[in-house]
């Protein structure tokens, strides 16, 4: 297998309002899915898929244009290994501060997602990794605002799961919102008691990457969350988000009452009006009751608030909900 090597261009965070990322080196297929992180180590990054043949493009992935062939949205492009172009690159690997490197492990793996055109699968029950009985470290209080990130909570808030994608940036969306009291990152919808991020990255625990967020009702309704989280992802992508191929980028809800869960199923027909009119395909989110709950090691929570560098990729399609968007009682009703 090749190493893989590319840079970003200035200013490629999108979550700091980019809106390119530049892939400096690609070959056919290569995917850059850099899973495992220890505290202290380079973020992890993603580059996008090298551009279809004939289409005249650079690799730069535009979240700017609507429609524009962006690799960052495959609702819009099924790309395959057969429609990608080779670019040259004199880039090297292992420099910090924009330049990204791919282990050989993940590299293996995205590749051969990618070529053999399949989504990956959950594992069932039985072929689930056995975890642990003995529960990870419990997280310190959350590094922005010191609030504890583990319950009790304060009487009168809700909490509310979800996952969509890779959750360095998505927790840093959510606790930005004011009424939120804390956020968390860690795993959710899966088998395998208190598992690890190593373990989860095999894809053999049926976890997904979940966000936390414990919020005041009185303060940010449950609606404005399911707004944010529809917004800030591509919900029709299934086991992946851009180039995060696995089951751990999947998108789902994770529901803690019946009110709850009927207001997510009533937006997804809502969302699914704007995603069609804009061009995209089924929703693909899994909406569930909640289950077990396992914070994330202690290096991934608040990751972009610790590491003024790090980098989570943007998968937002651009498709919005109305500012005042509400779930009627009509809408639950089928």
């Amino acid at each position: 297998m090749r190493p893989l090597s590319g840079s970003f261009g200035a200013g490629s965070n999108p979550r700091a309002g980019s809106n390119e990322i530049r892939a400096a080196s690609a070959y056919p297929g290569d995917i850059l899915l850099a899973c495992e992180r220890g505290p202290g180590q380079p973020p992890r990054h993603e580059r996008p898929l090298a551009s279809p043949q004939g289409s005249g493009t650079t690799g730069v992935a535009r979240r700017d244009i609507p429609g524009g062939t962006s690799p960052a949205t495959p609702g819009r492009l099924n790309a395959t290994a057969g429609e990608m172009a080779p670019q040259n690159s004199a880039a090297s690997a292992g420099a910090l501060g924009g330049t990204i490197a791919a282990s050989a492990y993940h590299e293996a793996m995205s590749v051969f997602d990618l070529l053999s055109r399949r989504q990956p699968t959950l594992p069932s029950p039985e072929d689930a990794l056995p975890g642990r009985a003995e529960p990870l470290p419990a997280p310190p209080p959350h590094f922005v605002n010191g609030r504890s990130l583990s319950p009790p909570y304060p009487d009168g808030l809700e909490v509310a799961d979800f996952a969509l994608g890779c959750f360095w940036g998505e927790e840093q969306l959510f606790w930005q919102v004011p009424g939120v009291w804390v956020t968390a990152v860690g795993y959710a919808g899966g088998y395998t008691p208190n598992p690890t991020y190593k373990e989860v990255c095999t894809g053999r625990t049926g976890h997904a990457e979940t966000v936390r967020v414990v919020f005041d009702p009185k303060q940010v309704s449950y609606e404005q969350l399911l707004k944010l989280f529809w917004e800030a992802h591509d919900p029709t992508q299934g086991m992946r988000q851009g180039n995060d191929i696995g089951t751990q980028y999947r998108s789902a809800i994770f529901t803690h009452s019946e009110a709850q869960q009927a207001a997510a199923e009533a937006s997804v027909q809502m969302y699914q009006e704007r995603l069609s009119a804009a061009g995209f395909g089924q929703i693909r989110t899994e909406i569930v009751p909640a289950g077990a709950f396992y914070f994330a090691e202690d290096y991934h929570q608040e990751y972009l608030a610790k590491n003024r560098g790090g980098y989570c990729p943007d998968h937002s399609t651009g498709v919005k909900l109305p500012d005042d968007f509400v779930v009627t009682p009509l809408r639950y009703v089928e």
